[in-house]
């Protein structure tokens, strides 16, 4: 009775795994669904509009774009957590998804092991730090001497508490030596507009975002998170030429999928959107927006997505965010 069991259970084993593989060989027989787990108008958002038309060619099949956002991309990520793991529903997300962990005191997922690493799609050099364009101070010294004079007052907008603007901010108050107030608001869009019709002084968008503003004059670009200037805005010094020392990155876009999906799709997605990347226009809209392609392989980037969690805890320790 005990063998005709094991022999049954094997045989079921044998049956799931045949079932996966012609799921994985058929994948996708119907539209992919793609969640960004912030507004439009947003870094990632923008980003993501121009992959994922890519991925789509690839994949031969429709992706549909869904922004959630809300809750610094909880919302959104909630949905890809308890979606069924069969490859068509997708997080396309920011490093924030990694600092959360560290901010948020009960998570309504776990960020391991909820997820299935997917792929990095590229990795920010930094962020443009842009004043409305009727802020007095018109350089990075003028604004620290702003600030010192009147502690607190300056405002600076961002996609949210502990996403990676708001990262870049304290990193940038404290090597100053300032005060400044944070103000959060939901995605990257809104804070921009926040930006633009004066409600706060300083935003730090992605270059991809902040770039046809400064172009147009709508802010003035004062200075650049990286360590070096960008090509695109050659007359915007680094911060760093001001504070020494100072340096922050903008972070990554990664895609994960629910926990549990077949590796053979996870692969498979993960191929599409390396072999994405390398079109001329996507790769060259990353790079002049400020950003390297990348697309590791899942296992490459599951285990630099946990080395993450371990850094972005130490940076916000160093910000000195309390988790909320």
């Amino acid at each position: 009775m005990r063998t005709r069991h094991l022999v049954a259970a094997a045989l079921a084993v044998a049956t799931l795994a045949a079932a996966g593989a012609a799921t994985a060989q058929n994948y996708p027989s119907r539209p992919v669904r793609v969640l960004i787990p912030f507004p439009p108008g947003g870094n990632v958002d923008v980003f993501g509009r121009v992959l994922w038309p890519q991925v789509e060619k690839e994949l031969r099949q429709t992706v549909v774009i869904d922004n959630r956002g809300g809750a610094n991309g909880m919302l959104g990520s909630s949905i890809v957590a308890n979606a069924t793991p069969d490859g068509y529903t997708m997080l396309h997300t920011s490093f924030a998804f990694a600092v959360n962990p560290s901010i948020v005191k009960k998570m309504p997922f776990d960020v391991v092991k909820d997820f299935a690493p997917v792929t990095d799609v590229a990795l920010g050099t930094g962020y443009l730090m842009v004043s409305h364009a009727g802020f007095p101070a018109k350089t990075v010294r003028e604004l620290i001497d702003l600030a010192k004079q009147q502690p607190g007052k300056v405002r600076y907008s961002t996609a949210g508490v502990g996403n990676g603007q708001h990262l870049a901010g304290a990193l940038f108050a404290e090597r100053a030596g300032i005060d400044m107030l944070h103000v959060p608001y939901k995605g990257g869009g809104p804070a921009m507009t926040a930006a633009l019709g004066g409600e706060t002084q300083l935003h730090f968008p992605a270059p991809a975002v902040g770039i046809p503003h400064v172009k147009g004059g709508r802010v003035r670009g004062l200075g650049f998170t990286g360590n070096k200037r960008l090509a695109s805005l050659p007359d915007v010094p680094t911060i760093g030429e001001t504070v020494k020392g100072f340096y922050a990155d903008a972070g990554w876009h990664g895609v994960f999928a629910p926990a549990k999906t077949p590796p053979a799709i996870v692969k498979t997605v993960q191929e599409a959107i390396y072999k994405a990347l390398q079109a001329p226009h996507v790769r060259n809209h990353f790079l002049n927006g400020g950003y390297e392609p990348q697309g590791s392989n899942p296992t490459e980037w599951g285990r630099r997505f946990r080395a993450d969690l371990k850094r972005y805890a130490e940076i916000t320790r160093i910000a000195r965010i309390e988790p909320q």
